[in-house]
């Protein structure tokens, strides 16, 4: 049994910038990089199998014909999807649908709920996240008068900051920001505004309707963990258990020795350096471990990362 190691994908965005390059070495198609989908089946971005005797395959192919590898989980796409996003400028201010509004009108396709790990953020650094309307009215008429410094609730951030974001929930990533984003497997956003900027000549596609459709209000935050976790070795805390994933951070200088039992787990390395049962790792790698792998050495120095796993039932 081997550690699965993923190639990411990349994407170029009018918002992206040259940190997935700076900051994580990787060869990006050029300085307006925004997206590195690091653990991805989905159709608009699958990785491919760097390691194995399934190098070269696509992470979709491994889930449609080794379902094994991943516990036997049941379900027709592989299940989440993990991404690094370097904001160089503002994202558009934007809302998720939730599982059943997607199935009814994107196709079949999953809802998006998701959160984010802040892997840096600027000096005096704000972010979206919900709103200021009472209902669902008021939702309407700030969105449709585009009042939008009265509809937008705007919070600092910071490093290692952590924010769960349910469907229907307003938010939108600002520039300077650099995220680690763990979420469904799902492609579907909707854009509210976007600061009336233009690409490629003309403004970029909004969905208001849609958007007022899905936004819940009044807003409610939703809570992060933070956890404590046992795990012999490490600094490892539990950043937040919903529905759909479990996120957790661990920390490793020295040796730690992990336990797995999930059906299968997704790793982010997002510093440091080190191994994992002898398989070298490094910031900005990827990889997924495979069900019944059992118990993990982890080695290094400074060896910070996210995992997460599905959420059992």
């Amino acid at each position: 049994m081997e550690l699965l190691l993923l190639e990411p994908v990349f994407k170029q965005m009018i918002w992206g910038g040259s940190r997935l390059k700076d900051d994580f070495g990787y060869d990006i198609p050029g300085d307006n990089t925004g997206e590195c989908w690091a653990i991805s089946a989905h159709p608009h971005g699958d990785c491919t199998l760097k390691n194995t005797e399934y190098k070269g395959k696509t992470l979709s192919w491994l889930w449609e014909n080794h379902r094994e590898l991943f516990g036997n989980v049941q379900g027709d796409r592989f299940p989440l999807l993990i991404k690094i996003i370097d904001a160089k400028a503002d994202l558009s201010i934007q809302v998720h649908p939730d599982d059943a509004y997607a199935a009814e009108h994107e196709n079949g396709s999953l809802g998006k709920m998701e959160c984010w790990y802040i892997l840096d953020a600027k000096e005096g650094g704000t972010i979206v996240i919900g709103h200021n309307a009472k209902n669902h009215e008021e939702v309407e008429e700030m969105i449709r008068g585009k009042r939008w410094k009265e509809f937008i609730r705007e919070i600092p951030v910071k490093k290692g900051d952590f924010f769960q974001i349910n469907p229907g929930c307003v938010h939108a990533i600002k520039g300077g920001t650099l995220i680690l984003e763990t979420q469904q497997n799902s492609d579907i956003t909707y854009r509210v505004y976007d600061y009336d900027r233009l690409q490629d000549g003309k403004p970029r596609a909004l969905h208001v309707q849609q958007s007022i459709d899905v936004i819940k209000a009044p807003f409610e935050p939703a809570v992060a963990e933070h956890e404590k976790l046992d795990v012999e070795g490490a600094e490892a805390e539990k950043l937040v258990s919903c529905p759909c994933y479990t996120v957790c951070k661990a920390t490793v200088n020295g040796t730690a020795e992990f336990d797995w039992n999930q059906p299968f787990v997704d790793i982010s390395v997002l510093d440091g350096e080190g191994s994992f049962d002898g398989t070298p790792v490094k910031k900005g790698t990827h990889l997924i471990v495979p069900a019944c792998y059992g118990k993990m050495k982890a080695e290094g120095k400074n060896l910070m990362m996210i995992y997460s796993y599905i959420t059992q039932k």
